[in-house]
This record gives C-alpha cells, structure tokens and sequence, in this order.
C-alpha cells in the first residue's frame, strides 16, 4: 500500500459507523501486540477546549529539559501525520503506511468479528505503538471525546489534565455540564495527579470525588496554581504562574489570547507534578519551552497589514474566550467576521457571543458538504444583531472579501471550525491531505 491508500482506508472507517465509544477495541488492538501504552510515560489531557493547546506547551516544556516526547492531537488542520509527533516532527507517510500495515490483519479480526474499529481508535493504537517504537520518554496524549470511553483512555497516565467544561456533544455526553463532567472525570487514574483549570464550582465537586475515590491528587487553577498576565502584543504574552513551591516570573510564549494563560499555567503545574514521580524539571526549560511552542490555527496571525486571525473555535464556551480576548487585545478595531460553522454546533450560542464586535459578518460554509451548515441559517442569526452580511460560496473567496473590504486599519477574523480554519490557512500554506480527505469524504466527518 502506499500513503493515499492508507488515507482512502482509514478515512472511509467513517462509513461504517461514525462515533462509537468504548475501549474494547482499541484495548484489543493493543493487547494483540503486547499493550505498548503500558510501558509509556504518559500525560493525558481532557477538557472541552485548549487541549491541543496544552499538549503542544506540555511537550514544548518536556523537549526543552531533554526529553524524547511523543504528543497526540486531534482533529488535524491540514495533515493527517499532524496528529502523531515526536519532538516537533510529524509521522513520516512512510511510517504510517508502516503502522497501518502492521495493525491491518487485527483490524481484519475484528471486522470478521462484526466489531470494525473506528478510525479514531485505529490512529490511537498506530500512535501508541509508534511512540513505543521511536523510545519516546513520555507521550502527551489529547482525548479525542469524553474522557471516560475515549479511546486514549486505555493509558495509566502519571498525570490527568482536565482544561475546562463546556456543552459539547451533548448527544454522546450528556445533555448537562455535570453529566459532561463525569465522562470528563474519567481520565482521572487510581495514586494519580489530577491538574485542572476548571472554575465552575459544581464540575470541581465531581472531580474532587472522583479523585478522592482514586486517591488522587488534586491540583486546580486558582488554588495550588495562579496564573497573572504582565503583557501581551501581536508577537505574544508574557506571564508569570506560581505554584505552591515555585515561582516563575516572566515566561513568554508567542501563542496570543487570554484563554492560552489558563492552558499555559495547567501545563506548568502537569510539569511540575512529575517531582512526585523523582522528575523534576529546571525552571530554564518552562522559559525556553514556552518561548518556542507553536499551535496553528489558535488565535494566529496569518499577516499584519490588514491585520487577518485566525482561531479554531466551535463552540460557545470557545467562543467567548475568544470574545474576550478579541475586545482586550483590539478594542476599536473594526473587525470583519468569516464565519462558517458545522450543522451540528449551537450556531445562535456562537454567535451571540462574536458577532457583536463585528462590523460586518461574511457568511460561508466548509467545503464538508454534508456537515457544513447552510449559510442561511447562519444568515438568520446574523440578521437579530443588526449587522451588515454577505453570504460566499466557499470559506477562500470570503478570505478574499474580507481582506480587500477591511482597509488597511482594519482586521479579519476567521473563525467557527477547525475546517474552516484549515481551510482559511490553505491561502497562506500549501495544504494537501485536508484537501484529498474532504473531497473523498465529503458525507462524513473524518476529522475527529
């Protein structure tokens, strides 16, 4: 086989079954070839959102002290061998057609056995065993839904990371923050260490339990660990977290957004937790980890003059963090808004919480056709706030709109979905698997 078929395989899984929880596959997979996510080190990360943020600052941190570190995140923007890295350089093609091969004869088992894995548990098990294969000192692992029948939930982590809450697939979670909580909760592991960022006092509550029941420790954003903003620019952020028994004043990371300092301080005390573990890591290495971590798509700025960003949020709670970092850091800027979001998504939810500090709305859709909601029903929403819209056929020529109507004093935000980001990002980057993957499959959401 070579790369593109392997793409055309594993994408088209997506037909048979679109999201199926649980981890009797996947451990199956793993069992088959001796259970590699056994003898990893492993940080898991959970949350609604900043949770590829929070891997990409926990692995930039690792790398910087010397370590070998393998991080696993999903959806990708662009490159399916975004989501399997090892110290800052994707999975070959080579090495996934590789990886592919070696698991295909299980995946065959369990198809005959009328129990197809899902595309989500097949690249799991590849990234497990590749980070096994390439000797990784630790593998910083993103939950792809939930926490508790993740896929990536077969890992005995040394540390849990729980970001935030928020309504997000109400219809496999739970219709309510505290149901979403305790699928979240899930990851929390028996002697671990659970770091969390989360200030709704009732999700706490069921984290504390759950800990308390796996006697495990619990470090939360505003009690053993703060976070204060000295700076932020264009170029970045600077900040200083504390600890209970440490203190780091002026870190730098050229990731911009508020919403980023919460991730950034939860990634600095998972870091810090592995003293419980005989792992402690120099204080250079936060400095120099967070000076050169890199997360597209998130609050980027693609060009100055006219100033174009470009942020992957999708759903409300995302949103207003963005919201609220968009009216901090660009107050009085007049702000032409490329919204195209999924079918799925609370679009009147999202939008309240952006399109009044817009001054125009450019409606689109992502080129999923069967997942893209209809630019009209977005024009809908649009329409109670008052603004000025027009509706583009494609996320490319409404980038192009956007840019030539704002002038040069104004800015472009892009926003809605990680498609739409990915999308928005091919006028500056070559893209090419996102590209093939959506034309193959169009009818399916293959990306998470």
């Amino acid at each position: 086989m070579n790369y593109q078929d392997v793409l055309d395989y594993i994408f088209n899984m997506k037909r048979f079954g679109d999201i199926k929880l649980g981890l009797e596959r996947v451990s199956y997979m793993l069992e088959r070839i001796g259970n590699p996510e056994r003898k990893l080190k492993i940080i898991h990360v959970g949350g609604t959102a900043g949770k590829g943020s929070t891997v990409a600052m926990i692995s930039s941190i690792l790398k910087a002290s010397g370590y070998k570190v393998g991080s696993y995140t999903s959806p990708h923007l662009s490159s399916y061998t975004e989501r399997i890295v090892v110290d800052g350089e994707k999975i070959s093609e080579d090495d996934v057609v590789s990886l592919f091969e070696f698991f295909q004869p299980i995946i065959d088992e369990l198809v005959k056995k009328n129990n197809r894995p899902t595309f989500f548990e097949v690249t799991t098990a590849m990234a497990f065993k590749y980070f096994f294969d390439k000797k990784v000192d630790f593998a910083v692992m993103e939950v792809g839904m939930g926490g508790r029948l993740d896929a990536t939930n077969v890992a005995k982590p040394l540390v849990s990371v729980i970001t935030n809450i928020g309504l997000e697939h109400t219809e496999f979670l739970g219709g309510s923050l505290e149901k979403i909580a305790i699928e979240k909760a899930g990851i929390i592991k028996n002697f671990g260490i659970l770091v969390t960022a989360t200030q709704y006092e009732k999700v706490f509550r069921i984290f504390k339990e759950t800990a308390r029941e796996k006697n495990s420790k619990v470090l939360r954003l505003g009690d053993q660990f703060r976070v204060k903003k000295v700076s932020s620019s264009l170029d970045g952020q600077t900040f200083n977290v504390v600890g209970e028994d440490y203190v780091l004043n002026g870190l730098f990371t050229t990731i911009i957004g508020y919403f980023q300092l919460a991730n950034a301080a939860a990634a600095v005390a998972a870091v810090k937790s592995l003293k419980a573990f005989g792992l402690d890591v120099p204080d250079k290495s936060y400095f120099d980890g967070f000076k050169n971590v890199r997360w597209p798509g998130r609050m980027e700025v693609m060009q100055k003059s006219p100033l174009v960003i470009l942020d992957s949020a999708k759903d409300s709670m995302a949103m207003g963090k963005l919201a609220e970092s968009i009216k901090g850091m660009f107050s009085g800027k007049k702000i032409t808004l490329v919204f195209a979001v999924s079918s799925d998504k609370k679009v009147g939810m999202m939008l309240k919480e952006i399109v009044p500090l817009a001054s125009k709305v450019i409606i689109t859709k992502h080129s999923l056709k069967e997942r893209a909601m209809d630019p009209s029903k977005i024009a809908e929403e649009v329409k109670k706030y008052g603004k000025e819209f027009f509706v583009m056929e494609n996320v490319k020529d409404a980038v192009e709109k956007a840019i030539g109507d704002c002038g040069e004093d104004g800015m472009v935000l892009v926003t809605g979905s990680v498609f739409t980001v990915g999308e928005a990002r091919e006028r500056w980057f070559e893209e090419v698997d996102l590209r093939w993957g959506r034309e193959l499959n169009e009818k399916n959401n293959i990306f998470r």
